[in-house]
């Protein structure tokens, strides 16, 4: 008989993002002109395609860094939960790459785009779809607000600020509620 372990929550997806986004946050500490050839930029795009994906993946600060991967972390731990590890994926590239071009044709063109943001505000979109009654906190409010609550009021929130990519917000946003309404439709999650 095999005996299966729990999985280490590294060699998860979710584990593997953070990791990811850590390793290219540390890296851009190091050299930081890589955020312009990893970063989105459109009028740059042509010649640095990559960027629709590795912009991703940088950060512009240990605080930007730590917000998203703590939120990565909680949004992606419990959606994976709900609908599996590839269906988590699909969501957080998908809805990361709709923000991205989003971005591309609705930013400045010499602005430039770092940040998991996007990705992320796709999870918290079908989280907010398949479970919106769930309670959360939110630092410094001291009762919980149901997640639909959280998770829309913090798009608009942060989308007024300045200096952020509220396009590649609103495509992940998007995204999410998208995938998380077929989610939900169809029976594709998981029932706890």
């Amino acid at each position: 008989m095999a005996y299966r372990g729990r999985q280490s929550f590294v060699l998860t997806p979710v584990g593997m993002l953070i990791v990811g986004n850590i390793v290219m946050f540390v890296a851009t500490v190091i050299k930081p002109e890589a955020l312009f050839f990893l970063g989105l930029q459109p009028a740059g795009f042509l010649a640095r395609p990559w960027t629709l994906v590795t912009s991703l993946f940088i950060h512009s600060g240990f605080g930007h860094v730590a917000v998203n991967m703590l939120t990565l972390y909680f949004f992606g731990r419990y959606l994976s939960n709900l609908i599996g590890e590839g269906k988590l994926l699909m969501v957080y590239f998908g809805g990361g790459i709709l923000g991205s071009i989003l971005y591309l044709l609705l930013a400045p063109p010499f602005s430039i785009a770092v940040g998991a943001s996007g990705a992320i505000f796709s999870l918290g979109g079908a989280l907010a779809v398949i479970r919106p009654r769930t309670p959360v906190f939110i630092f410094p409010i001291p009762v919980p607000v149901p997640l639909w609550i959280a998770v829309i009021g913090g798009f608009l929130l942060l989308s007024f600020l300045p200096s952020i990519a509220w396009q590649a917000h609103l495509g992940g946003i998007v995204f999410g509620l998208v995938a998380g309404y077929i989610f939900k439709r169809s029976g594709h999650y998981r029932y706890f």
